[in-house]
């Protein structure tokens, strides 16, 4: 059985975006357009929108914003240096994806550094005695029983 033909132009957004693999699902696509997250030439959209050739659609993945220009439509999803040519990604989106690339690789988030998860019952009792050693006064150091005259 075989499938009917789109006429040109008649692609959904979450379609494109998913054929176009910055989505790997068709319904992730969806949700990030229904969450905001997709604009279509500077409006939101959704996802039953139709982009058109020449349409700047930004989206954001991960960390960053992409800003691509549609070249072509399709909404089957290919090999990924076929989907490469449904879009053009803006010199301007290049640059910010580079600088954001860069300022994570310099300053990395301080939570990707530990080790452990949270400390177990034992760890934080003993954090407990050893801050409370050090405050703490003891009670000889605070009170005298000696009665000095």
């Amino acid at each position: 059985m075989s499938r009917p033909a789109l006429a040109p132009g008649k692609v959904r957004l979450d379609k494109w975006l998913w054929a176009a693999r910055f989505f790997k699902t068709r319904s992730l696509a969806a949700d990030e357009i229904d969450k905001g997250r997709v604009q279509v030439n500077g409006q939101v959209a959704k996802a039953s929108r139709e982009p058109r050739l020449g349409d700047e659609i930004e989206l954001k993945v991960g960390y960053s914003t992409r800003t691509v220009v549609v070249k072509a439509l399709s909404a089957v999803r290919g090999p990924a240096p076929q989907a490469a040519l449904l879009y053009e990604e803006t010199p301007a989106s290049r640059l910010a994806r580079a600088e954001v690339a860069e300022s994570r690789r310099l300053a990395p988030e301080p939570a990707h550094a530990l080790t452990q998860g949270r400390p177990t019952k034992r760890d934080r009792r003993q954090l407990q005695e050893f801050a409370s050693a050090r405050t703490a006064p003891r009670w000889n150091d605070r009170w005298n029983a000696a009665f000095d005259e």
